[in-house]
């Protein structure tokens, strides 16, 4: 994907702080402070530091998330990646040396609430392994 395919670019060096909510795929390389949603696919560059919650079908991190997310489709962690708070997803592809401290939940309901947004975040899934064999990409 090249950088004109992406519905937005937040570029390095700027700072955000707010909502963002789009449709389409979404690159953040700087510092964004607030909540977004989406019906689409926000990648996170290895210079983005996201702050906040976020309601999105797919999820790409090469930097850094603080806070809740929930993913209705997937979320890869790249190498670099550090993800901190709650994940909610139905599937989960984690590169070697990527980090995610907090709780992850996984299963059908991850699937099923994008619907609701942010607000969704909250609720309580069923908490399931870390690794799990049966998810392919």
């Amino acid at each position: 994907m090249v950088k004109d395919d992406f519905t937005a670019f937040l570029g390095s060096g700027t700072e955000y702080r707010g909502q963002l909510t789009f449709k389409g795929t979404v690159r953040i390389d700087c510092r964004f402070t607030g909540d977004i949603t989406s019906d689409g696919k926000l990648i996170l560059g290895k210079e983005a530091r996201l702050e906040g919650t976020v309601a999105v079908k797919e999820l790409v991190v090469h930097g850094s998330l603080t806070g809740e997310a929930l993913v209705s489709r997937r979320t890869i962690l790249h190498q670099e990646a550090k993800v901190t708070g709650t994940l909610t997803t139905p599937a989960l592809i984690m590169e070697e040396g990527s980090l995610l401290q907090g709780e992850l939940r996984m299963g059908k309901e991850a699937e099923d609430n994008l619907g609701d947004g942010a607000a969704r975040l909250s609720r309580t899934d069923h908490a399931m392994p870390i690794i799990d064999d049966s998810i392919k990409q």
